[in-house]
């Protein structure tokens, strides 16, 4: 991405000086209120098709989502959960389908751009981009995210995970490392139902519960430790012992649809240790007289 410099435009001829000074050196001045992390809209409302091939950008004071705006910033997912009322400022900003600019700052140092974008948009675009709220629904969240309509159309370097950024929302209090499924009340809903997987490791149950796709999962992501929790979309957790998973599925609402998978469908390998199959009958009925009771539809793909 391009240097970006930046100032914060004056129409106050007393600050015709100090708007000199901004022009020529851009946001690097120290702002002594601290502004931190914020998002800033672009004087002039510059078009992103025109954003890399400038380096100097003005920004409009004052943000439209300051640190004061945010509840949490999730540094897993670049998931921030805002304010009702900042919110509700996104859901009704202009937004055209070629997007609108935004430049990502610290203490009003610009540390890169992205544009705003509407999910009825059919023009793809390779920048980070925040994806518009078509309605007022919780949770208040929105997301950084790569590109758009997906993160194949992105191209360079991920700078969301910037030192400056991080370090910027943890000293204001808004930074969580992740989600744990303990902190959360319920798991969002899912278009396509969840994704349930079991297998033998070491003389133990383990499951993976994943939000369901069209595509085969790779073995990766179905055998990996590592959680993740979104909140307004990708999940994957990964427990071990029946106890586990039934507490896992008490965070689904009712209703919800879960496919249980006894076999492995991809060409990968698992490692020898590991076996895709169903548990035993008294632990398959167990589990599925725990989701009944949690008012989920539980469906057992049983092998051919």
């Amino acid at each position: 991405m391009r240097k970006l410099t930046c100032h914060i435009p004056s129409k106050l001829t007393s600050l015709i000086i100090i708007g000199a000074i901004l022009i020529l050196s851009g946001c690097t001045i120290p702002n002594s209120k601290g502004d931190g992390f914020a998002i800033y809209l672009t004087e002039g409302d510059i078009p992103p098709a025109r954003m890399p091939v400038l380096s100097h950008v003005d920004i409009v004071k004052p943000p439209v989502i300051s640190t004061n705006d945010i509840i949490t910033y999730n540094a897993q997912t670049h998931e921030i959960k805002l304010t009702a009322s900042a919110f509700e400022r996104i859901h009704k900003l202009d937004v055209p389908v070629r997007g609108k600019s935004f430049v990502v700052c610290v203490d009003r140092n610009p540390i890169y751009w992205g544009a705003f974008w509407t999910p009825i948009s059919s023009i793809s675009f390779d920048g980070v981009t925040i994806w518009q709220p078509l309605m007022l629904n919780e949770p208040y969240v929105i997301t950084l995210n790569m590109g758009y309509p997906s993160p194949s159309f992105y191209g360079g370097e991920d700078p969301r995970s910037n030192p400056e950024i991080m370090t910027s929302l943890e000293q204001a209090g808004k930074l969580i490392n992740k989600l744990s499924i303990a902190e959360i009340d319920k798991l969002p809903r899912s278009f396509k139902g969840y994704e349930l997987y079991s297998w033998s490791e070491d003389s133990q149950w383990h499951f993976t519960l994943i939000t369901g796709t069209n595509r085969n999962k790779a073995l990766e992501e179905i055998i990996s430790s590592e959680d993740i929790i979104s909140e307004t979309g990708w999940v994957r957790i990964h427990v071990a012992g029946v106890d586990a998973i039934k507490a896992v599925l008490s965070k689904l609402h009712q209703g919800e649809d879960v496919f249980w998978f006894a076999e492995w469908r991809s060409e990968q390998t698992p490692p020898a240790n590991i076996n895709f199959m169903l548990p035993p009958e008294p632990v398959i009925d167990s589990i599925k007289e725990h989701a009944g009771q949690c008012g989920l539809n539980l469906t057992v793909q049983r092998p051919y």
